[in-house]
């Protein structure tokens, strides 16, 4: 085909921004003058050549779509005889949104092939051919940032070093687009080719975005070096409110790194001989040093300011404009994020007194959402606890009728069972009614309502489907303990090898595996229908509220051990059984058997660890669900 109708020239001339009819800048109704803001002029684009796509559709079809392609692949012999054909086609649009040959490599899947095919491209290609852009205003390089392919980008900055500072679409920098995109690799590579975001097309504005996105995409460690590089990025209210809420999101990211193993077992041993100062036992996150570095800063600002950071800018919903006092405050709060608000209190000891706009202090909020970690602190503050307990929200209700709400049914979806769900509402609700002054254990909000009152009321569902699920899970247990029972009964009386008919003594008494066959299955029966009584008993309660606290958990996760037990001694005796009845010369048939009779009680242990394991903390391990293991707040 002769590809010689393409004529090589640029095209710099971009279709217009503009939308809809041209709206004079002045307009007369009813004889008032509307002054109509101007749209901002954007600078020109760097446009290649559209005649490709814009040409004869054959053409295209035989020449561009092969090439975008091969450039999604990275098939270099695919592409390489039409460039030696007309090299002028390696300038040229081959998408309608202007997308060159090097733009659709750049933002495709990062492979060894297509990182071969950009260096076989770039190489072709002038130092300005790289700063072609499409209609979006993305050179390949920003497309290459925001999909992270830091290898293409390398190439492309080794050609041409000025692209690092051409921004894209909305003024976006590379760098920016990387840290929007959440591309560490990238983010860490174009900071520091950039001089740390350094020079004539570096102002503050760019930087505090960078430094937001960063932190919002999870890249503390270059934030941190943003802030130590740009103390004065920490100055800005609007712009370190929006960094604290960020923070104030990531819960996880504040969780402390384990240090090494030996440094472990060193800490250990000391803490044996009673020698405190040892090594701490976590390293701190770099989300909570960039943390402690822009607090640090804030802290010193007058109260005013404070407050107003931590509050935020309005929210626009709908046409509503919403301002939340201290949102990130309680924003930390319902996320459960413990360390930032340790961090803040520590600078800040009044914040425990701050209300949002439904008056509820930090500790109202933990226990409405049930941050259990939060709503400990409270036993950090000494006798101020007593004061913060009864605070009333708008409709009357104090710290006790909150808790007494049932939570949100996402709370609880590691719970195993609706019943454990009670279970720990009780315990919360217990919990509570112990830490508020008794005056107000019975105070009534403006609903005229008692907290025991509230918690009746909010709670009679999942009482009753606690019911449902306690005696299905029962139903089912008894089952399988009735015939495990059944089995042993009759296996007693019909021993392996039988019975000497003359005097009515077993054959194979002596051998040591008839002795464990017949302990085996006296545990077995025994067990099992120990595990029938607590099963029946289950389904015979009468589900009160409080039978959910301790008395039917304990039940169930005794009726499941002692299940447990009977099918362990069931396999063990079906196991002793086969050894009576093979020789020496046939061991390996009961030793097979034995293996194989190891998996109902695995597949058992596997399918019920869960269960039992919420079983057992729930029933024996739940009162010291609130119990303090060390001071974090002040120590």
């Amino acid at each position: 085909m002769d590809l010689t109708f393409i004529p090589a020239k640029k095209m710099n001339n971009h279709p217009s921004t503009g939308s809809g009819p041209v709206i004079p800048l002045h307009q007369q109704h009813n004889h008032t003058i509307v002054q109509i803001p101007q749209q901002p002029v954007l600078p020109p684009l760097n446009l290649p050549c559209s005649d490709l796509f814009r040409g004869n559709r054959g053409d295209y079809i035989d020449v561009g779509v092969p090439l975008y392609e091969a450039a999604i692949k990275g098939d270099w012999k695919a592409v390489k005889p039409i460039l030696d054909k007309q090299l002028d086609l390696i300038r040229f649009a081959i998408t309608e949104n202007y997308d060159t040959l090097l733009h659709v490599a750049a933002s495709a899947e990062s492979t060894k092939a297509v990182e071969e095919f950009v260096m076989n491209v770039v190489n072709l290609m002038e130092e300005k051919d790289l700063e072609l852009q499409n209609r979006n205003y993305d050179t390949a390089f920003s497309l290459a940032a925001a999909a992270g392919n830091k290898e293409i980008a390398m190439t492309m900055v080794k050609k041409n070093p000025k692209l690092i500072v051409i921004p894209g679409r909305n003024t976006m920098m590379p760098l920016y687009m990387a840290a929007l995109f959440a591309r560490p690799v990238m983010v860490r590579y174009l900071y520091g080719i950039s001089n740390n975001m350094t020079g004539e097309h570096w102002e503050d504005d760019n930087r505090g975005q960078v430094l937001q996105k960063c932190v919002e995409a999870g890249i503390f460690d270059v934030a941190l070096k943003i802030v130590n590089d740009h103390p004065k990025l920490i100055l800005k209210k609007e712009l370190v409110a929006d960094i604290l809420l960020a923070l104030a999101k990531q819960t996880d990211a504040f969780k402390g790194r384990q240090p090494h193993v030996v440094l472990r077992i060193i800490k250990s041993t000391f803490a044996v001989f009673h020698v405190k100062k040892v090594k701490p036992s976590e390293i701190d996150s770099e989300a909570l040093q960039l943390l402690r570095i822009i607090w640090k800063k804030i802290a010193r600002m007058p109260k005013d300011e404070i407050d107003d950071i931590l509050t935020g800018p309005p929210e626009q919903v709908g046409e509503r404009i919403n301002a939340y006092p201290f949102r990130v405050l309680f924003f930390a709060t319902k996320k459960g994020n413990t360390r930032f608000i340790i961090e803040l209190i520590r600078l800040y000891p009044d914040l425990i007194w701050k209300q949002d706009d439904h008056k509820r202090t930090i500790f109202h909020k933990a226990v409405n959402r049930r941050q259990i970690e939060i709503y400990k602190l409270l036993y950090e503050i000494g006798a101020m606890k007593d004061l913060i307990t009864p605070i009333t929200d708008e409709k009357g209700n104090n710290m006790l009728h909150m808790v007494a709400k049932s939570a949100k049914q996402k709370r609880y979806q590691n719970v195993s069972g609706v019943a454990f769900q009670m279970q720990s509402e009780l315990l919360w609700f217990k919990e509570i009614e112990q830490m508020i002054p008794p005056q107000y254990r019975e105070q009534k909000n403006k609903d005229q309502e008692t907290p025991q009152d509230v918690f009746t009321k909010k709670h009679a569902y999942l009482v009753t489907k606690g019911e449902e699920w306690m005696k299905d899970t029962a139903s089912h247990c008894l089952v399988a303990a009735t015939l495990i029972a059944t089995i042993a009964f009759a296996a007693a009386f019909t021993l392996p090898g039988g019975y000497n008919q003359n005097i009515g003594i077993p054959f194979f008494r002596k051998e040591p595996s008839l002795i464990i066959f017949v302990i085996s299955d006296a545990i077995s029966l025994i067990s099992s229908s120990t595990s029938v009584l607590i099963f029946l008993s289950i389904l015979t309660s009468r589900y009160a509220e409080r039978d959910f606290l301790e008395s039917l958990p304990k039940k169930l996760v005794n009726g499941l051990g002692t299940l447990f037990l009977s099918i362990v001694t069931m396999m063990v005796a079906f196991s002793a059984s086969f050894f009576l009845l093979y020789n020496k010369k046939l061991e390996w048939v009961p030793i097979t058997i034995t293996v194989l009779a190891g998996i109902p009680v695995i597949l058992y242990v596997l399918l019920q660890y869960r269960l039992f394991k919420d079983v057992f903390k729930s029933a024996y391990q739940s009162r010291s669900l609130f119990k303090r293991k060390k001071r974090v707040l002040y120590y």
